[in-house]
């Protein structure tokens, strides 16, 4: 499916302008440039520590402008959010911001005592960028804070006088202690100042409902960009890897489940020669600072800016130590592996196993998966038999590691290895079960079902759920999003090309489509 690219975007590009035409490019850089300039100094990733001087202390709640408002609401897994109405030049909103600071710290950031609960964000209303969103919002003094659902902020605003609004104004939260006790008071809890850094006691631990896969959609999300950071941050795109990340580019952005994964592997796939060539990687200095996390490929986020989160979703553990992104990497790969089609099978398996070997720091876990790898002499020519291998390749990890964990007490007690998929979740998957051996006879046909079920249908229906919930998605909208998540990619129209056409490989296609991108210069935007 192809569909039509915009040149430019509302937040940028006056509505009055086409993209072509002396005036209106001069129209749309200016704005462009007023705009980067006033996010530069108040942008911020969510949960991402902004570093300070003189001994300041960072800050922990998100600011938030006309730009990114809708997107980071949106996409936020916190069910609540706070958003802080201020201006910068109120002495009195300068005087609240270490109250609101104090408590976004329980909530915000890598270290939070409860992340994942409340999103709690500002708005400037002194920078011109947001005033019509500051008066949606009826902000006639400052500061004002706003609680609600994040996904009934998106595309609307707030009346004080509307009735039924599930937006509520906080009318007294002027201490730390007073806006926290408010919250303890909406959410039934105790949440309070000297509660330590996260320790997972809000676990999940129903193993036998398919529907918390959901939540893994965001775990992916970080497992990508955490796998994009390390490789970064080690140097390790060089020569001899470069070739295994391109392929494995391509396969992200033929079936990532998320579409922000997707565009932003397509962004990097499009300029990637132009940072890690191989005339760059194999020049003197072959870890190329163009290719590390402080060259021009640290500029790029590959799952956009609001990721990393600096937390977990599905895969927490209940220590800090457990789980995490070895976990949320195997759902990436389960996924990618129950997308793929017959003609991309052994494709994607020798991706998978080149990227594993190349970039997963682990000596012991890397050289184990690689010999799995090995072990397979005869290449795949069905899907099934890709998503069958890997379903058996981590049931192996998870046998090997159950004996380590359980002589070495290392393993997290509420979440142990288990051979899996666990018979409450799929009693027709096993046909029958060795009590004395503990061998499982697979119903393997049974197991194919429930891996693209659980890996595709299951794993996309949060997306579904958040546009039903806010009300802004039509069926039509939402039937979109799950096509896009399973088989196929949305491409720029001038390239001319759509990766997930079943018949072909989808390597060769995103090449084709990646050289062809380079030679554009228009300014692109993606639906």
């Amino acid at each position: 499916m192809l569909k039509k690219l915009h040149i430019g975007s509302e937040a940028t590009m006056p509505s009055n302008c086409f993209g072509i035409g002396k005036i209106c490019k001069l129209k749309e850089e200016m704005v462009i440039k007023r705009n980067k300039a006033e996010n530069a100094a108040h942008r911020r990733g969510i949960l991402r520590e902004i570093s300070k001087q003189d001994g300041e202390k960072p800050d922990f709640s998100v600011e938030l402008n006309a730009t990114n408002f809708d997107s980071v609401l949106k996409d936020t897994p916190a069910p609540y959010a706070i958003v802080e109405f201020f201006a910068h030049w109120c002495p009195a909103c300068r005087n609240y911001k270490p109250q609101y600071e104090k408590v976004a710290r329980l909530f915000n950031g890598a270290d939070a005592s409860h992340p994942g609960i409340i999103l709690m964000t500002r708005v400037d209303c002194a920078l011109t960028i947001n005033s019509n969103l500051c008066d949606k919002f009826s902000v006639r003094h400052y500061p004002i804070l706003l609680w609600g659902p994040p996904k009934k902020f998106v595309g609307s605003g707030w009346d004080p006088k509307q009735e039924n609004s599930e937006i509520h104004s906080i009318e007294n939260g002027r201490t730390a202690d007073i806006l926290l006790g408010w919250i303890n008071k909406q959410l039934g809890s105790s949440y309070g100042f000297n509660d330590g850094k996260y320790e997972n006691e809000h676990l999940q631990r129903n193993f036998s409902d398919p529907a918390q896969i959901a939540r893994a959609i965001y775990d992916i999300e970080e497992a990508t960009s955490t796998a994009f950071g390390i490789m970064l941050n080690l140097k390790m795109i060089k020569s001899g890897t470069r070739a295994s990340l391109i392929k494995f580019l391509q396969l992200l952005v033929a079936h990532h489940p998320s579409k922000r994964c997707r565009k932003g592997s397509a962004d990097i796939l499009v300029d990637f020669d132009n940072m890690c060539s191989s005339e760059i990687l194999s020049a003197k200095n072959e870890e190329a600072d163009s290719c590390s996390k402080k060259g021009a490929l640290g500029n790029y986020q590959i799952c956009g800016e609001e990721v990393p989160r600096g937390y977990w979703m599905y895969c927490r553990g209940s220590k800090n130590d457990t789980r995490g992104f070895s976990c949320g990497l195997w759902v990436l790969l389960h996924s990618l592996s129950v997308r793929v089609e017959d003609g991309e099978s052994n494709l994607a398996f020798r991706t998978t196993c080149d990227f594993i070997h190349n970039f997963f720091i682990c000596e012991e876990c890397r050289q184990h998966f690689y010999d799995m790898c090995s072990s397979v002499s005869t290449p795949f020519k069905k899907a099934r038999d890709f998503a069958l291998w890997l379903w058996s390749a981590h049931n192996k990890v998870n046998e090997r590691l159950m004996k380590d964990e359980a002589s070495l007490g290392t393993g997290d007690p509420e979440f142990p290895k288990v051979i899996w998929p666990m018979k409450q979740l799929c009693p027709s998957c096993y046909l029958k079960m060795s009590d004395e051996s503990s061998k499982i006879e697979w119903n393997e046909d049974e197991v194919f079902k429930f891996l693209v079920s659980y890996y595709g249908k299951e794993l996309v229906n949060l997306y579904k759920d958040k546009e039903l919930r806010a009300g802004g998605g039509t069926e039509k909208a939402v039937n979109e999003e799950l096509v896009a998540s399973t088989n196929a990619v949305v491409v720029p129209l001038g390239a001319a090309l759509a990766i997930a056409v079943a018949s072909c490989a989808f390597g060769a296609l995103a090449c084709f489509w990646r050289s062809q991108q380079k030679n554009r210069k228009l300014r692109r935007s993606w639906n």
